[in-house]
């Protein structure tokens, strides 16, 4: 909310709290929207291309173009991920993949990764308008 007042500008705990509440009943409306989508679908997952036809459904073309493109990049990265660490694992013997499965302690865990892409806005597409 910051980047986009002038450095000076001071922002009350009430507005923050109202800007809080307002993204939050958005996300519960998107979301809802993709959730009936899925129910009709006979899903039980909502996921990021439910989402993004959500915004879309809703008249929010505005977000659902950028996310579309964020979803793309994260999905392109994780892929990469995902690759490099098969291959890692593929030039393994079996004893050594056997003794790093002994060697854990704790169940193995999927870590969540964010994509490494920085200050995806929506001029960063095609759009002039801010979000």
């Amino acid at each position: 909310m910051k980047q986009i007042l002038p450095p000076n500008a001071k922002i009350s705990k009430e507005a923050k709290e109202t800007m809080q509440e307002c993204v939050s009943e958005f996300i519960s409306f998107v979301t809802g929207e993709a959730s009936d989508k899925c129910h009709k679908e006979k899903r039980k997952t909502v996921n990021g291309d439910d989402i993004c036809w959500a915004l879309g459904s809703l008249g929010f073309d505005d977000y659902a173009e950028p996310l579309k493109i964020y979803l793309h990049k994260y999905r392109e990265l994780e892929g990469e991920r995902s690759n490099q660490n098969n291959k890692t694992a593929g030039n393994m013997t079996i004893e050594e993949r056997d003794e790093q499965s002994n060697c854990r302690s704790e169940p193995v865990r999927r870590q969540t990764v964010s994509p490494t892409i920085t200050n995806f806005n929506v001029t960063d597409a095609k759009y002039s308008r801010r979000m």
